[in-house]
């Protein structure tokens, strides 16, 4: 009976590369795909990429094929990645370099264009496209002339083709995350359109891989004190077969594979369990089953799949101002005391001054930073508070406002309550980045699957 093994190896634009590296030397695998896009992950390739032409791109995944990339092909490990970012060229162009320099003569690099659709808004709002947001969040024509980006989410179809044409890695742009996972899977076992179940499977095998070690004990709220090793996570791997799907890991790394851990990525940004949406499927897991079967190992059933959706999610960043994020920290005694009065003056100077802003947050660090206005602050808590971390964050529509505030705040450290200490440096101002989710037919996307052969 045909097997497949497809490890997770990156969960996020940043994330180690220690259990990619681990999973390719000791994880069995067929394929490893590495996820490192979020929504704002492209706005700011593309600020990098006007920057620099040959930037915009997880310049990550270079440096990490630059350690497995030889194994992996001589291993026959087929690598899919969203790397690409808004420049696929440009990391097709890296990876091709690397492959020369380790004599991987016939490495075929697949790679998929056609998601950034930047060129096509104008066109797409003289065709009647209104572009609503997602979220009910504003009229789009008061953002259309701020855009920074504009990509779609697309599924497993282009990747599947550049695995037709031999592929060993496949690089792409805004590939839905689990479609990366998905489409070797399909390719192997030979799922139509109409297997809907097997391909929603597919889904939530990538669903609970594409996190990385969120799905084998990081950030695991349950029992985190009980996973062992973090030092050296291990990342999940998804092995099916046509009737059989469970969750493992490599070998010899730490971390945990168990229901809870499984249970916990698997709602993971599902916001109705009886209809997941993807590009791919839409899935059902309200009576989804996860079972213990053997040391971290999960068995994964009753998974259904329905009709994939007609629109597409395309998500567009635009410039939505400016900010300034600083911080003063303050000790005992009556620190909190003390940094809220260095609030007041600063704010009350800012007023004299005529700023203007957007929004404003005044946050506490150790009291209410995370939890922000539902944080339970008493009397208590604060006579037994030692340090408090004074942020204020504003955002404005232009620099020089949100300039103002810089200069005034290094002066509190003598001119404001004692025992102020000034960190991280001067602030700075930054561009602030929007996103705007929104649904486009199917109809106004062309992708193209290309195989690029190093010689």
């Amino acid at each position: 009976m045909k097997r497949v093994r497809i490890g997770g190896g990156q969960g996020f634009w940043g994330d180690s590369p220690d259990a990619a590296i681990h999973m390719v030397r000791h994880g069995n695998l067929n394929y490893m795909a590495c996820d490192y896009l979020a929504e704002l992950t492209l706005s700011i390739m593309q600020r990098q990429k006007m920057k620099n032409p040959k930037a915009g791109y997880a310049r990550d995944f270079i440096d990490l094929m630059e350690v497995i990339g030889k194994e992996a092909f001589e291993q026959k490990i087929g690598i899919i990645t969203n790397a690409g970012g808004m420049n696929i060229t440009g990391a097709v162009e890296a990876l091709a370099e690397t492959a020369r320099q380790q004599g991987l003569h016939g490495y075929k690099i697949g790679y998929v264009t056609g998601d950034d659709l930047m060129e096509k808004i104008p066109d797409m709002i003289a065709q009647g496209c209104k572009f609503e947001n997602m979220d009910d969040a504003g009229d789009f024509r008061d953002i259309q002339d701020k855009l920074v980006n504009a990509n779609v989410y697309f599924g497993r179809e282009p990747i599947m083709e550049c695995l037709r044409e031999g592929a060993d890695t496949v690089i792409t742009g805004r590939a839905a995350d689990s479609a990366m996972f998905l489409a070797p899977l399909a390719y192997e076992f030979g799922w139509k359109e109409e297997d809907m179940d097997d391909l929603a499977r597919g889904i939530m095998a990538g669903h609970l891989l594409e996190c990385g070690g969120q799905g084998s004990g990081g950030n695991f709220q349950y029992d985190w004190r009980g996973v062992p090793d973090m030092d050296r996570l291990g990342f999940p791997i998804a092995e099916l077969t046509e009737d059989s799907f469970h969750i493992t890991k490599a070998p010899e790394c730490g971390g945990l594979i168990t229901e809870q851990s499984c249970k916990e990525q698997f709602l993971y940004e599902v916001h109705d369990p009886a209809n997941y949406i993807t590009p791919d499927v839409t899935v059902d897991i309200s009576r989804a089953t996860l079972t213990q079967d053997g040391e971290n190992r999960v068995k994964v059933g009753n998974i259904k799949g329905k009709k994939k959706p007609d629109m597409l999610k395309l998500c567009l960043g635009y410039h939505a101002g400016y900010k300034v994020v600083t911080y003063l920290s303050y000790a005992w005694p009556d620190a909190y005391e003390k940094a809220q009065y260095a609030a007041d003056i600063l704010m009350k100077k800012m007023k004299r001054k005529g700023m203007q802003y957007e929004d404003i947050r005044i946050d506490y660090l150790g009291l209410n930073a995370l939890h922000l206005d539902v944080a339970e602050i008493d009397d208590e808590l604060i006579k037994r508070t030692n340090e408090v971390v004074l942020r204020i964050a504003i955002r404005t529509k232009d620099k020089k406002n949100a300039k103002m505030i810089i200069p005034e705040i290094s002066p509190l450290q003598l001119n404001g309550p004692p025992g102020a200490s000034f960190f991280g440096g001067r602030a700075h101002v930054t561009d602030v980045i929007g996103l705007w989710p929104t649904l486009i037919p199917r109809d106004a996307v062309t992708l193209q699957s290309h195989i690029l052969e190093v010689e």
